[in-house]
């Protein structure tokens, strides 16, 4: 494991994990938490949540593979594999069983983890995205899944056309996840301006490249067993309730929330709120 500094702070160690390595940062102590990024994020994603649970809780915030500090690839982003590295993250850390929290296109992973891994997992937190296929998100995807699924899964398009304005593409996903209400300049230009870097759009666009794969193994994980980890579902603008649907009909326990005037990206836009949730009451 090597030590680095990272941005707002952060400091970050290198932790080995199936082929690849994985910036993570880890703060705090008592039970472990483990804090999953979407796209476009890296773990700075968590950091207002990271700091108020750092108080009572021993927070593991890891970069995804090809993302922010860890391994720049463009291999193994379909979310089997991404399990695979958090179940020889949580394992290497020896923080099990965490609660596993997850959002965007970290949910996949989180999910497939808690299927294979319940051991690992004490309690599962899928925050705004769904579940592919799965029935119960008709709704969501009656228009077809959003725009920027097509543009980012066809190889080449996307990081050619967007060269030399990646910081800014990143930067309009974060002011859209909160509903234009912004976040800390320091950190908008810390996320974003990890997107300029060379081939980081490229490296985060395979985890749109390898849906199909993900779908199928979701749809493969479902078919034989049901997940028995305790799970909440937490929606807001624009998923709303379809990940919770879509869970009610393979999840043993679940319970749902809806925050209402939130934006997707919820740990930037309503941190203190998805903070009362995750404490235990």
């Amino acid at each position: 494991m090597v030590t680095r500094s990272y941005r707002l702070e952060v400091v970050v160690r290198m932790v080995a994990v199936n082929g690849v390595e994985l910036a993570v940062d880890e703060v705090g102590q008592g039970p472990p938490i483990v804090l999953v990024h979407g796209f476009p994020h890296t773990g700075l994603v968590w950091s207002d949540v990271r700091d108020a649970l750092r108080e009572d809780h021993r927070v593991v915030v890891p970069d995804l593979r090809g993302f922010g500090a860890s391994t720049r690839t463009t291999e193994g982003l379909d979310a089997g594999n991404l399990s695979r590295d958090l179940e020889e993250l949580i394992v290497a850390l020896g923080a099990a069983p965490a609660v596993v929290v997850a959002i965007d296109a970290g949910v996949p992973a989180a999910f497939l983890l808690g299927m294979r891994r319940p051991d690992l997992v004490a309690r599962l937190v899928l925050v705004e995205s769904t579940l592919w296929t799965l029935p119960g998100a008709e709704d969501f995807f009656e228009g077809g899944p959003p725009w920027w699924f097509g543009f980012h899964g066809v190889p080449g398009l996307a990081e050619s056309v967007l060269r030399g304005n990646e910081a800014a593409y990143a930067g309009w996903f974060l002011d859209q996840g909160t509903r234009g209400r912004g976040i800390r300049p320091d950190l908008r230009s810390a996320m974003a301006g990890t997107f300029a870097r060379p081939d980081a759009l490229r490296c985060a666009f395979a985890l749109y490249r390898s849906l199909p794969e993900t779908g199928r193994q979701i749809s493969t994980a479902v078919a034989g067993a049901r997940l028995t980890v305790p799970t909440t579902a937490v929606g807001a603008a624009p998923v709303g309730r379809a990940l919770e649907n879509q869970l009610r009909g393979v999840t043993d326990v679940l319970d749902g929330h809806l925050f209402d005037d939130c934006g997707h990206i919820v740990p930037l836009d309503r941190p203190d709120e998805l903070v009362a949730l995750l404490r235990p009451g």
